[in-house]
């Protein structure tokens, strides 16, 4: 009777199994990001929360970490990368804070945690300072006074016009409503144009054309602005036709020869003969 044998190699004692990930190690010197295993391994994140949230710890103070921008950066859509700054949000690594600045515009504040337990740490002193001490009263600021409405002097009979054309403006154009003080103050600057010959629709044509696209925050200031720097020059009354026509043509009393003149006579040469 034989004895059986088995070509099956025998299983190694020691060792590692074959099966398992082999880490080829690379000791990094720049441009690395460390990152704890209670991150890399975490079992209640997703593994695009995992991975957005080691992408964030690599990046420096101030970059932005919108859900835009990293769905720009990811495969990830912008539903994808919502949830998955919820998870990490939940988890303790990410805090988003939403306030107003400037008065009306509203931005979010971001903040990262390399580990949940310093966002935990900085919650308890501001727990414990809320239960020690209490909040104290804001002081009731004292009401101000109503200041009666004071209305401008009453404008000279001279100025009417130019008031008038003034406070008409936002029938022409709604963007350049003026107030009652605004108007009183931009009458003797409008006054100077009409005195130089400017009619009424030029007026509106040259402070309502070309205007900025959009509102307008300070119409006072762009029609004081006009008034100002584009006043137009005076009109001389007599000397040359500024138009550069040329004298009319007059027949010569005595040669009966065509010269121009303003007025009929006779032509320069026979004034000169007759000298």
């Amino acid at each position: 009777m034989t004895v059986a044998q088995f070509n099956a190699r025998p299983c190694p004692r020691g060792g590692s199994s074959a099966a398992g990930v082999t880490h080829i190690r690379h000791r990094h010197r720049e441009k690395f990001t460390v990152v704890g295993n209670h991150l890399a391994q975490h079992q209640g994140l997703s593994a695009c929360a995992v991975g957005i949230g080691v992408y964030i710890q690599s990046l420096p103070d101030g970059a932005p970490v919108t859900i835009k921008v990293l769905a720009a950066h990811f495969r990830e859509g912008e539903r994808r990368i919502a949830q998955a700054l919820n998870e990490l949000q939940e988890a303790g690594y990410l805090e988003r804070e939403r306030r107003r600045v400037d008065g009306a515009r509203i931005v979010t504040f971001t903040r990262w945690y390399e580990h949940p337990h310093q966002r935990r740490a900085a919650a308890v002193p501001e727990v414990k300072s809320r239960v020690a001490t209490p909040p104290t009263p804001t002081p009731t600021p004292a009401p101000r006074p109503a200041v009666p409405h004071r209305p401008p002097a009453p404008l000279p009979d001279a100025l009417r016009p130019a008031a008038r054309l003034l406070a008409g403006l936002r029938q022409r154009e709604p963007r350049l409503p003026l107030c009652e003080q605004d108007v009183h103050r931009l009458a003797p600057l409008l006054q100077e144009w009409l005195a130089r010959g400017f009619s009424d629709s030029a007026v509106f044509r040259t402070l309502t054309g070309d205007l900025p696209s959009g509102t307008i925050r300070w119409p006072a200031r762009l029609i004081e602005y006009r008034l100002r720097e584009w006043v137009p020059p005076h009109v001389p009354d007599d000397g040359p036709d500024p138009g550069g026509r040329p004298l009319p043509l007059q027949n010569c009393d005595r040669c009966d020869h065509a010269f121009r003149a303003a007025e009929p006579g006779v032509c320069p040469g026979c004034a000169a003969a007759a000298g």
